[in-house]
């Protein structure tokens, strides 16, 4: 069968060649770069002299990457290869002389300042599609800490005021009245862990996590499922922390996705919970204390056992197990906490100097 050459039209941009081959229904494609960075092309198909194998060499005037991408179909071979810098080449092959089988691909053809146009164009997109994604995530981010403040702020005003005015009497009410709003603040506190693995806060995950969880296990499990529980003073001292803590540090956060910043909130932020935060875990733990004795008599949420092993096992023994566990992540959060203020304050001593 007699070899013959196919009819090869080519475009370029600054980072890619583009070559089209007249050649229709190829099959046996051989598509290389050698070692002297030249183009190897060999294919059994239909060309400008019917069926043939055809194929042609094409030594570039500068190095290109090995690696081709290629594609076949019904009417024409494609070739995209990569060159080695991003450059706008004079001509395609380092002999001056065009081979005759090669032609300009004007469908693809651009001068050198339209590529340049297009490629500015590519880069405004692309600034314009991430500007547009930095707005999205900082409105979302500062619409969720505004609605979690003002949330939390709902609930510390509330238990204020009720204080004042009652006294001793509010600590037996404070479920019955700032429950269905603390059950949506940390229902919305679940997108604290949500947050970081989809990459939109630099928070570690696991610290948010334990948090999340253990007040979430105080409130729903604890609060929520006991209504002996609910009428108890601890209700007030662990609802009293938990938004004392939250009306600074929602603020600070919706502040910096505006890139404000206010001294006083920041130094609350990074501050107030060296007290709060422990008070808080321990009030946490007199619920759950409180709470061991109610479910081992009403068997709540007991776990069924095999008959070798008795009727079930109390949830309370699982609670005496998170008990251990919450003073483990008070550790585990302290510690992230205070290394957070402590890089804070020592880039600010940084910034001074």
């Amino acid at each position: 069968m007699q070899i013959l050459t196919p009819h090869v039209y080519w475009a370029q941009r600054h980072g890619e060649i583009y070559l089209r081959v007249e050649l229709s229904d190829a099959k046996n494609l051989d598509i290389n770069v050698q070692e002297n960075n030249t183009l190897q092309f060999r294919a059994l198909g239909h060309g400008a002299k019917g069926e043939h194998e055809y194929e042609f060499s094409l030594e570039f005037l500068e190095p290109v990457r090995p690696e081709i991408n290629h594609k076949s179909t019904q009417r024409q071979v494609d070739i995209k290869i990569k060159k080695q810098e991003e450059r706008w080449w004079d001509r395609l092959t380092l002999q001056e002389k065009k081979p005759v089988f090669l032609a300009p691909d004007f469908d693809r053809w651009l001068d050198e300042s339209d590529a340049e146009m297009e490629n500015e164009i590519k880069l405004y997109l692309f600034s314009y599609i991430f500007s547009a994604y930095l707005g999205l995530k900082r409105g979302y981010l500062f619409m969720y800490n505004l609605v979690q403040f003002l949330g939390f702020s709902w609930i510390f005003v509330n238990m204020t005021v009720r204080l004042f005015i009652l006294g001793q009497d509010s600590f037996y009410d404070t479920f019955h009245s700032t429950a269905d709003m603390m059950y949506f603040c940390q229902m919305m506190a679940v997108l604290e862990v949500v947050n970081p693995l989809l990459g939109l806060v630099k928070t570690g995950f696991f610290p948010a996590m334990i948090q999340v969880a253990g007040r979430n296990t105080i409130l729903f499990v604890i609060f929520g499922s006991l209504e002996e529980m609910q009428n108890r003073p601890v209700v007030f001292f662990v609802f009293y922390l938990w938004s004392t803590i939250e009306i600074f540090r929602y603020p600070f956060y919706m502040l910096a996705c505006i890139g404000t910043e206010w001294k006083l909130l920041t130094w609350l932020r990074y501050s107030i919970w060296i007290p709060l935060y422990p008070l808080g875990v321990i009030a946490e733990a007199v619920a759950v204390i409180q709470s061991l004795p109610i479910f081992d008599e009403t068997r709540l949420f007991s776990l069924p056992l095999p008959a070798v092993m008795g009727q079930s096992l109390s949830f309370s023994c699982i609670l005496q197990l998170y008990l251990a566990l919450m003073f483990l992540g008070l550790f585990i959060n302290f510690r992230h906490l205070y290394k957070q203020r402590r890089r804070r304050y020592r880039s600010r001593k940084r910034k001074v100097h």
